[in-house]
C-alpha cells in the first residue's frame, strides 16, 4: 500500500512541476509589467541558476551511471540527451521516466525488478526535487513576501498563498524522507502519522526562517545578500571540514557540499553518519538566534521608519515573538518525532549494505536438496537472478539519516 502511495505521488509530479514553471513566467511578467526590474532581475537569477544547477547534477549522475538508461524514455532521449540537459530539458526525461516506471510498477504484471528501477530513479528525482526547491522555490518565497510586506498588500489570501508555498516546500522535504524509507527493512517502515509530524516540524522550522529572512529583507534590502552571502560562505566551509563523500568526482563532491550550504541557509540536511546530535544542536541554536537577531533589526527598523506600511510596537512585537517562538515549536515537534517515530537501526541493517545482503545470505535456506533443485531452475529458466538495484547516492543519505541514531543521536 506505501509503494502504491509513493507511486501515486511521484506520477502526480511531472504535472505539478509543469504548473510551477507556468507560475514563474507568470511571476516572471508580473514583475515586467509593473516595473519592477530589481525584482525581476532576482527573481531570472534564480530561475535560470536553479535550473542550471539541477540540470549540472541530472548530467552528472548519468555519467556517473556510464549513462545507463533503465526506461524505453530514457532510451530514445539517450542520442540527444546532453543536448536536452544544455537547453534545460533533461530534467523532463527523468520526470518522464519517473512516471512511467511508476506507472508499471502499481500494474499488476510489474516484477520486483520493475519495483527496484522505479524506486531507483525516484530515489535520484527526489534529490533534485530538493536541491530545486532551496536553490529556487524558497528563495523565491522569501522575494514574493518581502514585495507584499514593502507594498503592506499582505492580506487574508496573500497570507494564504504564502502558507500554500511554505507547505508545498514543506512537502518536498517529506516526500524526500518518504524516499529515504525505501531503505529501510519491512518491519521497519513508518505510519503515515510519522510522515505528518515530520512534515509538520519542518513546516514550521521553514515558516520561521522564511518569515524572518522577508521580515528583514523588507526593511535592508541590500544588506539581505551581505547576510546570505556570509551565512553561505560558513556554511560551505563546515560542509567542507565536514570531509562529505556523496559525489563521484572531486568538482562533484564541491559542488555537493556548495549545495549544501545553500540548504543549510534554509534548512538542517544530515550530510554524514554517525553521532550527529551535537552538529544539530549547534546548527538549530545558531539558526535561532539568526531569526532573534533578523526579527529583532526588522523590529527596531519597523518602531522609527516603516518603510510602506506601519504598524504599533505592539503588533511588531508579537510578529518578533510569534516567529521565535514558530521555530521553537518547530523544534519541540522535531524532538518528538525522534523520540517516538524514528526508527534506531545500525548501519549494516539499511536494505542494500552489505551486511543487510550477507544476513540475506545467512538466513537462507542451505538444505542440500533446496540447493540442487534452485541449480537445476537456474539452469532450465533464464540464468541467475539480477541482484537487487539499489541507489548508492540515496544509500549514502540514508545511512546519513538513519544510522546517525543507532546509538541514541539525533539528526
Amino acid at each position: 500500500m506505501t509503494f502504491q502511495l509513493d507511486c501515486l505521488l511521484t506520477t502526480a509530479g511531472l504535472p505539478l512541476f509543469l504548473v510551477d514553471v507556468c507560475l514563474d513566467v507568470v511571476a516572471a511578467v508580473q514583475f515586467y509589467r509593473e516595473g519592477s526590474y530589481l525584482c525581476l532581475g532576482v527573481l531570472l537569477v534564480l530561475l535560470i541558476g536553479s535550473s542550471v544547477l539541477v540540470q549540472l547534477y541530472s548530467w552528472l549522475w548519468y555519467s556517473y551511471d556510464a549513462f545507463e538508461m533503465k526506461t524505453s524514455v530514457e532510451r530514445s532521449a539517450r542520442p540527444g540527451l546532453g543536448v536536452l540537459h544544455w537547453v534545460q530539458l533533461g530534467i523532463y526525461v527523468r520526470h518522464a521516466a519517473v512516471m512511467e516506471t511508476s506507472v508499471k510498477s502499481c500494474s499488476s504484471a510489474c516484477d520486483g525488478q520493475g519495483e527496484d528501477t522505479a524506486a531507483f530513479l525516484n530515489q535520484d528525482l527526489s534529490m533534485l526535487r530538493i536541491v530545486e526547491t532551496f536553490s529556487e522555490s524558497a528563495p523565491q518565497i522569501v522575494l514574493m513576501l518581502t514585495v507584499l510586506l514593502q507594498d503592506g498588500s499582505l492580506g487574508p489570501f496573500q497570507v494564504l498563498k504564502t502558507v500554500g508555498s511554505l507547505s508545498a516546500v514543506a512537502y518536498c522535504v517529506t516526500t524526500y524522507h518518504r524516499c529515504l524509507r525505501s531503505f529501510l527493512p519491512e518491519k521497519e517502515e513508518q505510519s503515515v502519522l510519522s510522515s505528518l509530524v515530520f512534515f509538520a516540524w519542518n513546516l514550521l522550522l521553514l515558516a520561521a526562517r522564511i518569515v524572518a529572512l522577508a521580515l528583514f529583507a523588507s526593511v535592508f534590502p541590500c544588506f539581505i545578500f551581505t547576510h546570505f552571502v556570509c551565512s553561505w560562505l560558513l556554511f560551505c566551509y563546515c560542509a567542507w571540514r565536514a570531509d562529505t563523500d556523496f559525489m563521484d568526482s572531486v568538482a562533484g563532491e564541491w559542488l555537493y557540499r556548495a549545495t549544501v550550504g545553500l540548504i543549510w541557509y534554509f534548512d538542517w540536511f544530515n550530510v554524514l553518519d554517525g553521532k550527529t546530535r551535537k552538529r544539530a544542536i549547534l546548527y538549530h541554536a545558531w539558526i535561532l538566534l539568526d531569526i532573534f537577531a533578523l526579527c529583532g533589526l526588522w523590529f527596531w527598523k519597523m518602531s522609527w521608519d516603516p518603510p510602506g506600511f506601519e504598524a504599533s510596537c505592539l503588533q511588531a512585537a508579537i510578529v518578533w515573538g510569534g516567529v521565535v517562538a514558530g521555530y521553537a515549536s518547530g523544534l519541540v515537534l522535531r524532538v518528538v518525532y525522534y523520540t517516538c517515530f524514528h526508527p534506531k537501526l545500525n548501519k549494516g541493517e539499511l536494505i542494500g549494505s552489505s551486511a543487510q545482503r550477507q544476513s540475506d545470505e545467512v538466513d537462507a535456506p542451505h538444505d542440500d536438496d533446496d540447493g540442487i533443485q534452485g541449480m537445476f531452475r537456474s539452469v532450465e529458466g533464464a540464468g541467475p537472478s539480477r541482484p537487487p538495484l539499489h541507489n548508492k547516492r540515496m544509500k549514502k543519505l540514508a545511512e546519513n539519516f538513519y544510522s546517525s541514531s543507532a546509538d541514541g543521536a539525533e539528526v
